[in-house]
This record gives C-alpha cells, structure tokens and sequence, in this order.
C-alpha cells in the first residue's frame, strides 16, 4: 500500500490552473474552493492563496467557461493575459477578418487584433482558461501558420503582480497624507499637552469635526473603497470575507462619526462622540500590511523569476551558412547554436565541435564547471565558462530541462499539504465567527458596559472586527510551500509534489538501487596488478587491443581506462572467444590471453600468485580477470561499478539524521553485501528481479515506518511509484522522474540528505506560522472584545487592532522567507560537482 505521502488520487481528466484575482484570506481559499466543486460532473479543486491560483480537475467533460463563471459569480475575478502570433500565410484584409473570428470564437478569449503590415495577433484572453496552444490551433484551423513571440505570458504574470504592488503603495501614500491630519486633530491632545484648546481657538470644535468628516470620506472613498467594493457583495452573498470585516468595522465608525457629527441629537446623552480617525487610520494601516504582504509575495516567488532569468533573449545560429543573431522563440530542433565564452547556453542540445566549461549551477546545485566535448550534452540557461563551441539543438521551448524545472517548481508550489486540511475546516467558519462575537461584545458592552455604554459597545465591536486576521491563517502553508521549494531548486532538489515535503520528514528508512544510484552505473578498470617483469601500462595496451573486438561492457572499460592513460592501442589479429571463460588474440606478435581463473586453469597457467588478491579484490564486490601473455600470467585486472566518491558522506549524513539505509539491488548477495560494507548500510536486499522491488519495500515497511526509494532506471518506476517517497535521479530515466515525488538533478545522493533536511526546515516553519496565526486570534480577539476591562482596566484601541491586524500578515511572510537562507547539512565536493572521475587504485599494489 503507498503511504500517506501520496496524497489522495487524482481523477482522470484535463486540469486547469486557474490565476484567481481579489482573494485575501483563508476565507476567500474556501469559498472559491466551494463553487468550483459545486460546478456539475464533479470538480476536484485546491485553491492557494499565496500564489493565488486555483487547480481545477474534472472528472468528465472539461467546462472551463463555467469554472470562470463561478470564480466571477463568487466576488473574484481571473486574471487577462497576452499573448503574440506571428501569422504566416496573410494576403488581405479578409485574411486578417478570418483570423480575428476565429481567435475571438475560442471561449475565454477577451479580445483580438490582427496587423497585415506586421502579420502578427494580439490577443488578450483569461488566463488558464485559454492556452497559447489553443490559440495557435485555432490561426492553423483557418489555414494560416502560426508561432508565438516569446514570452508574453511569464513576463504578463509578473507584470500584473508588480502592477498591484505599485497600485498599492499609491494608495497607501494617498490615504496616509489623509489619515496624518485627522489623527493629528483627534489624538493630539492625548500626546501634545494644550493641543486641544489650540484647535478649539483656531478652527474650532465643529469646524474639526467638519474637517476630518471630508479627509476620512476621501479615504474611505478612495483608497478604501476596495474593501467596499469586495466586502460589501460578500456580505450580500452571505459569504462574509476579510473586505467584509473591514468594510464592517470602518463603516460603523465612520458612519457613528457622520451622526455624531450632523445629526447629534438623534444619539442619547452623553454618547456624542466622533471616531473619524479610527475610520481612517484602520484603512491607512490595512493598506500598509496588503503594501508589505504584496511586497513579501513577490519575494517568495523570487526563485521562479530567478530560473526564468536564466535563459538569454537571443541566440547565434548558423544559417544558411552564416551566423545569425536571432529570438530564442525562434530557434528550431536541429539548428546548429554557436557559444562564446561567459554566454549563457539558450537551449539544450548536444555538442557537435570544440569543447569548454559549464557552470550548470543553476540546474544541479552543484558549483564547480564541467568539460563539455563533442557529443556532450549541455542545458539551456547554464553559463559557458572558458572555451567556444557549438552544438546541436535537441529540445526548444517548453521542452527544455529548464522548463521543466520551472513547471515542477510551480505545481509543487501550489499545492496543499495535509497539515492545511486543518487550516481550512477552521478558516471556513472564521469569518462569520468573528462577526458573532463582534455583535455579542457590541450587545454586552451595551447592556453592562459602563458610560457612554453606545460608544464603548460601538468602540470595542469595531476592535473585535479589526483585530481578527485570517490572512495570516491563509498564508502560513503556501508561503513557506513557495519558498521551501524555491530554495530546493537552486539547491537541485524538485519537489515535483508539495505533499513530499511533508512526507519527507517522516520518513525512518532510506532504500537506496544500488546501480546508479550508490555506484556509477558504468564499470570502470578499479585494479590492474602486473606480475614481476612486466609493465603495467604495457599489460593494460596489450589487453586493451584484445577487448577492443569486444562490445562487452567490462571490454569497453578496459579500452576507455587505456583511452584515458593516452596508450597507444594496437590492432589485433585471430581474435577467438571461449564463451564462459574469456578470449584470445595476438597482438604485435604476442600472444594475450584474458579471463577468469577457470580460463587460466583449463591452459594450465599458474594463478597461485595471485590468489591472495583475487580474494580481496571479490571481497570488495570486484571482478578479476587474469591476462597472460606469451603463456605466462601477466597480471591480475579488476573491474566494477565503482561506487560514487560522494556515497559514504551521504549515507553517513541519512545515519546522522536518524534514517536507517538500506539497499535493492538484483546483484548477487557477495557483491551487494561488500558494497554494503564499504559504505556502511544497514541492510541488504539482494538478487531482486525488477518486479520484486516493490515487494521488497513492503518487507522494509515492517513496523508501521515511513520508506523513501531513491532509483535512477526503468526498473525503479514501480518501486518509486509504490514507495512512501519517491526520489528520482534527475539523470536518470523520464519514466523513473514521472513517478517520483522528488527528483534531484544532480547524479549525487547527498542531494536527498539535503531534501529531508529541507523537508524538516519547511515543515517547522509551517507550524511556526500556523502558531503565530493562531494563537494571535485566540489572544487578541478576546482581549478586543473586552475581556480584561474588568479585572484590570484594559481595552483594545481599534487603531491598535488594525496595526496589530496588518503585521501579523506580515510576520507570517517574513517568517516563511527566511527559508530562503536554508543551508544544506552536506554540498557537493569539487571533484565530484565537476564530473572528474576520483582517484581510483588502478596499479596500486596489496
């Protein structure tokens, strides 16, 4: 049975992401929630409100139109975006006509321009409602070609996001320059002594309330008719929001204020007060926190814009013979891309002429460059370093490994983890809450408060209202979601589900395939060991001559370590292979003869010397050969899958974070346990076929723990699936990385150290938010209300309220940024970061 971590399962059907405007608390996250999955053939939705996008899944027949319908009809709205075709094929005005019907038939689309002279399309559409593929079908239908200029939809995202930031901070100077004077005129004689007779002689008592009657209805009229516009149609469709409370708590001031002011006798003795400048300095103050919180969101997406960053606006490409500057949009799958030194690679593709170094940093996390020669693959947005060259482009556009990442990256960021369920089950009932106790606390104030009991029932009801924040409540999982996962990706570590970094923290055992993953993947010459009177470089050039007519794999590893050693390779003659035992040639007029001790035995060669080292070389998991040339035992050779250099820190580091390690593997169980050994797992699971791997974790389960596989091959899907955990070695298989949770970039198993480590981080910064969210409402709300006037004389100023109200958003934000700093327990080594094989003990002697 797969553990908890993998979340509920996910209908069959199209999904939409869904960019929500005008949601500004957890109330809103489940409000939106409800009308999506009221919408007919079942909707399975997830609603986030720090990336303020709602995922939609059906489970039959898609309806996007009537999930927009739904958002609109709920108080929100969904975001427009742009997009630009370039039209090819338009000859006249009734082409340009054709086009702009056809674009403007695609449900979702808002409006559409076509240019003959330019032949491009402009098109403003609903944003995950419409697709730039749906737009592009819909110009090819008519019969003209179509391709998208770059970039217009990221680049809109952020653009609508610095557009509310730089609409709020106006507003905020506005109602500030407001706001100063009527505080001034109402509060200063608390601060200033003799300020209140100077008023009184200079614009006297009326004439102030006149004055700050006009500044605070510009503020409420201005600046704060947002929360009108918002609250009030909440309240109408009984679905009271933060606006609602705002709304709520400023208008009953504001209007006691107008009554006080125009109409006092309409009020009982004694009450005749004004609260002008609790009106306008909870506006001013609100305004302030959605400043800060607006502010602090863009921050939490700072790792997106980062890895978008990446990848140049232009590329050189050889065309027709000449090298060319043009878009990246525009470079196709097959084209031939020139870099110079310090250039950043634009797409991927593999090397066809010279060689340099990559900084691939920004992909895998790891930070020292490696060499790239012919038929090397390099990645789009990683910075050439050294050395020109040019290469072949495999993968453009959304293709690419780096949008990948950048898709990975913002699923895993908006998604829920378990621990929300229990924000949104309070959160759902917070804000009518809330309204009940302000008009309890308003009827008691009233009843038992002492005089004026109206102004103080008025006074503290407006505190009860203010003071209560479901933005924070909100905000406390999705945004250290973003920015957990934000700094995994710099780190190389893709949480392709937010639900793995929950899961992860939890996990008690760490199963580890061992080809690939532990070891190398490829065998490589670990020893060569020449008898006295012969050479170890004229042994390996000899053998290597031999095994060069061979296409095993333990053949093309003697060749490469000969390659490396720059010997020269001869040609050899009467090549002959003894199945089972080894094979045999002559080279240079020498007679080589290679394979196992039984090879050697059946032509009566002496091993005796040997022995002693063909023990130990077994012993540590590898395989000796014996080659004899001209009869005579030359040496003994061993090869193996050699294990990774940075293995035994990470597994050291999984001992160190409580984990206990095991390893799969279908090798027999000599080898795997002197694998084992040598890296210090605990235990083995050895000569598994592929399809027992899954059984296997079920063995490991034993005793209610939580496993994490890590497998890099085909074979590893299932167990990756099945696991509690799954993590992919990004260089692995594209199968193994669709069904894990977690992939790492790098080929380094100290990267899930790292992933765990995130996943603790993430996890208590979570439950720090939620605390502080919590336990804010559960104090202070009473406090408002009242509830230490009696013992110790303390009441709640609704301006304090709404201060106190507008940090706390911000608190939760910054707390979850401070993420951002995360640093791993364990980084890359040079040697391995850079790809350079490690010291091996090729020619070292027992």
């Amino acid at each position: 049975m797969a553990g908890a971590a993998k979340g509920q399962a996910q209908w069959p059907g199209e999904s939409l992401s869904i960019p929500v405007e005008g949601m500004t608390c957890a109330s809103c996250v489940g409000r939106v929630e409800r009308v999506l999955s009221a919408l007919p053939g079942g909707v399975a939705a997830n609603v986030n409100l720090a990336t303020e996008r709602a995922e939609v899944t059906f489970r039959g027949a898609p309806d996007p139109l009537g999930a927009a319908h739904a958002i609109e009809d709920a108080g929100y709205a969904i975001r427009e975006e742009s997009a630009e075709f370039q039209v090819e094929g338009m000859t006249c005005a009734s082409c340009v006509g054709r086009v702009e019907r056809a674009l403007e038939a695609v449900p979702g689309v808002v409006s559409a321009s076509v240019n003959l002279a330019t032949e491009k399309a402009s098109v403003r559409y609903l944003a995950g409602i419409v697709s730039v593929d749906d737009l592009t079908s819909a110009i090819r239908d008519t019969g003209y070609e179509a391709h998208p200029v770059a970039t217009a939809v990221t680049k809109g995202r952020e653009d609508t996001r610095e557009q509310g930031y730089r609409s709020l901070k106006r507003s905020l100077a506005f109602a500030a320059a407001l706001t100063l004077p009527v505080f001034a005129l109402e509060m200063g004689s608390h601060f200033v002594p003799g300020f209140h007779d100077w008023v009184m002689e200079t614009i006297g008592h009326r004439e102030s309330w006149y004055l700050q009657f006009v500044l605070t209805t510009l503020v409420l009229f201005g600046p704060g008719l947002r929360f009108f516009r918002k609250g009030v149609p909440a309240l109408l469709r009984r679905a009271p929001d933060m606006n609602s409370l705002v709304a709520l708590g400023t208008a009953a001031a504001y209007g006691y204020s107008v009554v006080a002011t125009f109409a006092p006798r309409v009020l009982p003795s004694g009450t005749v007060n004004v609260y002008y400048e609790a009106a306008a300095v909870i506006v001013t103050l609100i305004l302030l926190g959605r400043t800060l919180e607006a502010r602090a969101k863009g921050r939490t997406s700072e790792a997106i814009k980062r890895l978008m960053g990446l990848q140049p606006k232009t590329a050189r490409v050889q065309r027709d013979g000449n090298a060319v500057e043009i878009p990246i949009d525009e470079i196709k799958v097959g084209d031939i891309v020139l870099v110079r030194p310090g250039e950043k690679i634009p797409v991927d593709g593999n090397v066809v002429e010279g060689s340099s170094f990559v900084d691939e940093s920004m992909i895998t996390g790891e930070p020292v460059p490696v060499q790239k020669g012919v038929d090397a693959g390099v990645v789009g947005g990683t910075l050439n370093r050294t050395g020109s060259f040019s290469f072949k482009a495999t993968k453009v556009g959304a293709d690419t490994v780096l949008a990948q990442i950048i898709r990975m990256v913002e699923a895993a960021q908006g998604s829920k983890l378990p621990i929300q369920a229990m924000v949104d089950r309070v959160t759902m009932w917070f804000v009518p809450a809330v309204m009940a106790a302000a008009a309890l606390t308003f009827v008691v104030w009233l009843l038992f408060g002492p005089e004026p009991a109206l102004g103080s029932a008025l006074v503290n009801a407006v505190a009860v209202l203010i003071i209560a924040c479901p933005c924070a409540m909100g905000l406390a999982t999705p945004t250290s979601i973003m920015v957990g996962t934000g700094r995994g990706a710099e780190l190389g570590v893709l949480f392709r589900k937010g639900e793995a970094l929950q899961g992860l923290r939890s996990v008690d055992v760490a199963a580890l395939d061992k080809t690939g993953t532990i070891t190398k993947g490829r065998p490589e010459l670990t020893d060569l060991i020449a008898a006295q009177g012969f050479a170890e470089d004229e042994i390996l050039a000899l053998v290597a001559a031999v095994e060069a007519r061979s296409e095993h794999p333990i053949a093309e590893a003697i060749v490469e370590a000969a390659t490396s050693r720059g010997l020269h390779v001869g040609a050899a003659d009467g090549f002959d292979a003894f199945p089972g035992f080894g094979v045999s040639a002559q080279v240079g007029g020498r007679k080589v003869e290679i394979g196992a001790d039984r090879l050697m035995r059946k032509l009566g060669y002496d091993v005796a010397a040997f022995e002693s080292t063909a023990e130990r070389l077994g012993r540590e998991g590898k395989s000796p050969l014996y080659a004899a040339v001209d009869e005579e035992v030359a040496a003994v050779i061993a090869v193996a899958d050699p294990i990774k250099p940075s293995t035994p820190d990470a597994i050291a580091a999984l001992h160190g974070l409580g984990l206990q390690v095991a390893m799969i593997t279908g090798d027999n169980r000599g080898t795997a346990e002197a694998v084992a050994r040598q890296v210090g797992i605990d235990e083995v699971i050895a000569e598994v076929l592929p399809d027992g791997k899954v059984e296997a974790l079920e063995r490991l389960r034993a005793g209610a723990r939580q496993v994490a596989f890590v497998g890099d091959g085909i074979n590893d899907a299932p167990a990756l699936a099945e696991a509690d955990i799954g993590i992919a070695i990004g260089t692995g298989t594209d199968v193994a990385i669709e069904s894990a949770e977690v992939v790492l970039m790098s080929g380094d198993l100290r990267g899930v150290v790292n992933a765990i480590a995130l996943s603790k981080a993430t996890i208590r910064n979570i439950r720090q938010n939620l605390f502080w969210a919590f336990a804010y409402n559960v104090i202070l709300i009473p406090v408002a209300a009242g509830v230490l006037y009696p013992a110790y004389g303390v009441l709640l100023s609704p301006i304090i309220a709404a201060g106190a109200m507008a940090l706390s958003s911000v608190f939760v934000l910054g707390n979850a940024l401070r993420l951002r700093g995360f640093e791993p327990p364990i980084r890359a080594a040079a040697s391995t970061a850079s790809g350079a094989p490690a010291a091996g003990s090729v020619g070292a002697h027992p």
